[in-house]
């Protein structure tokens, strides 16, 4: 059962709930999305705000070479405060030295001058093409528009961070704590380039709780192990993304504390909201036909249960017999053997939805026809028992087809 399933059906017990919107639906949040020319006739310029000062968290790429964003987000976060977030699309400012800092400090000076804020209180992101400098001169002249058109426009907002994504990813929810009623919003973008530790994705998060930085970092970094960091679209970890929650308190009430079973709730509705986005992402993969769920029981612990899951996932292999619709399991079976993990052949099953295809490590009889009409599905589950432990874990992915290749073979011309 998917962890996004288990949290909805315990929601009532937690009283969460889904409500419409994303980043504006918490209180005293708004959002943009304008078009300034970094690409032909997209929108590529986001904004969101919070109408007063908000703590803030902050969860970042593992990738050593870190774009510009990144570098002065981490510097701007460093008192676990902030008040808007401006991203652009189309460009993602990393590996562009000193003058990519500069460009990133300048959209932050544009953005506070705008709101009339402190720089500092301004968090800056980019994605798309590495390696080429930001259009400056258009992200200038957009900024004024950008600031404009504040609002409830959260969907411009979740076009505006899009690359090679073909949907927006927006969830929002309500939770019912001990004496407020809480909002978490969020918007991602994310379709290739994607692994563990976050890969090209941002995810930007708002909520209208009262927390302290210190425990709203905790319950991010938690909530995006279970979830983004449990994604793997292609193996490949990008040098821009991260996830940033900003918390205004406007909601009233206690603030959230860690031995306050407020707590219990505000993690989970946050848990929903991450993992739904990462699951968004997973289903949006760069030509992918279906999202696919590799399921692994019977570990002897978590972290060897997560990394077969993701020997696997990552299998080219395997990701093209999704594709094609073929059942072929010993694809799986070699990529468990190469994991590193210390596995039993001979204890070793494979399932195909509730289609076993494999048992004790050697083929089961199963139906063909059958087996493929489970893989044409748009989502697909494949799990896969080791018989040695109680640990389990699941990892979210797509198929590779044609198209992933057409998509990256010329994604910069």
């Amino acid at each position: 059962m998917h962890l996004f399933t288990t949290i909805w059906e315990g929601g009532s017990r937690l009283g969460i709930q889904a409500i419409s919107g994303s980043v504006t639906s918490p209180r005293g949040f708004r959002a943009a999305g304008v078009s300034c020319g970094i690409k032909d006739r997209k929108r590529d310029l986001a904004l969101i705000c919070s109408k007063v000062p908000a703590t803030a968290a902050a969860v970042y790429t593992a990738n050593q070479f870190k774009a510009a964003p990144l570098w002065l987000t981490q510097r701007h976060l460093a008192d676990g405060k902030a008040q808007a977030i401006v991203c652009n699309s189309g460009y993602a400012n990393a590996c562009t030295g000193e003058r990519g800092r500069e460009d990133a400090l300048r959209m932050a000076q544009l953005i506070a001058q705008e709101l009339n804020i402190a720089v500092e209180m301004v968090v800056v992101a980019s994605t798309g093409v590495i390696g080429r400098y930001l259009p400056m001169r258009r992200i200038e002249k957009g900024i004024p528009e950008l600031a404009s058109l504040l609002g409830d426009n959260d969907n411009g907002a979740a076009e505006a961070i899009l690359t090679t994504d073909t949907i927006t990813k927006k969830v929002a929810v309500e939770v019912e704590l001990s004496d407020a009623t809480v909002r978490i919003g969020g918007i991602a973008k994310g379709s290739g380039m994607i692994c563990p530790n976050m890969a090209t994705m941002l995810a930007f998060l708002t909520t209208d709780a009262r927390i302290g930085s210190g425990l709203l970092q905790r319950l991010l970094r938690d909530s995006v192990d279970k979830s983004f960091n449990m994604v793997t679209i292609d193996g490949d970890t990008s040098t821009n993304d991260m996830v940033v929650i900003l918390a205004n308190g406007l909601s009233g009430g206690v603030e959230i504390n860690e031995g306050a079973n407020d707590r219990e709730s505000f993690a989970a509705a946050l848990d929903l909201v991450t993992g739904e986005l990462a699951k968004m992402i997973a289903k949006d993969g760069e030509g992918a036909t279906k999202l696919v769920t590799i399921s692994i029981e019977g570990a002897r612990s978590f972290p060897e249960a997560k990394q077969v899951a993701f020997a696997i996932a990552n299998s080219n292999l395997v990701k093209t017999a999704l594709f094609g619709q073929d059942p072929n399991w010993g694809r799986i079976a070699a990529a468990v053997g190469t994991s590193g993990v210390e596995v039993k052949e001979e204890k070793l099953s494979i399932s195909i939805g509730d289609l076993m295809v494999c048992k004790n490590g050697v083929g089961a009889d199963f139906s063909m026809r059958e087996a493929r009409r489970l893989l044409s599905a748009p989502e697909v589950e494949i799990t896969i028992n080791l018989n040695q432990g109680r640990q389990r874990a699941q990892v979210y992915t797509c198929d590779l087809s044609y198209d992933y290749v057409k998509i990256n073979a010329k994604y910069t011309t």
